[in-house]
């Protein structure tokens, strides 16, 4: 019995999800960063934390339900139209940066790859970052507003 045990944990050991060995504090910590960043420049209309996070050939793409509508319609966005959001979405201080959602679930990760969930004050946006010459930064975005 004690040989069919010890079996089964090498069995367990051998077919377990690696995706936990590529792992490492300081990836959580640059993900998560990224992450950050990208919620925080537009909250905090710093454009600055886009350029650091985002890499300039994004692909993003949101569905939202348009005033007087009940279907989602979608639009793509492009890195300068975020460079732009960032600069206009709270330029006039309606949220505030401290209060306001930034939630960062790190859903996979990997040596070179990561997914990660973000829900902010606008909805829920979900990342694949990438790492580049040691930096995890944005690639694709895909959002949408809450659900009504």
């Amino acid at each position: 019995m004690q040989r069919l045990w010890r079996w089964l944990l090498v069995l367990g050991a051998v077919l377990a999800p690696r995706t936990g060995l590529a792992q490492s504090a300081a990836d959580s910590a640059g993900v998560r960063a990224a992450a950050l960043d990208y919620v925080e420049a537009i909250y905090r209309v710093d454009t600055a934390r886009i350029v650091r996070s985002v890499r300039p050939e994004l692909a993003k793409r949101g569905y939202f339900v348009p005033r007087g509508k009940t279907e989602y319609a979608s639009e793509p966005m492009t890195y300068a139209e975020l460079i732009g959001v960032a600069r206009s979405w709270n330029k006039a201080g309606r949220v505030d940066p401290e209060k306001a959602p930034k939630v960062v679930q790190i859903l996979d990760l990997q040596d070179q790859t990561a997914s990660v969930k973000l829900t902010a004050q606008w909805g829920t946006d979900y990342m694949h970052m990438a790492r580049y010459d040691g930096r995890w930064m944005i690639v694709n975005i895909l959002w949408q507003t809450p659900p009504r």
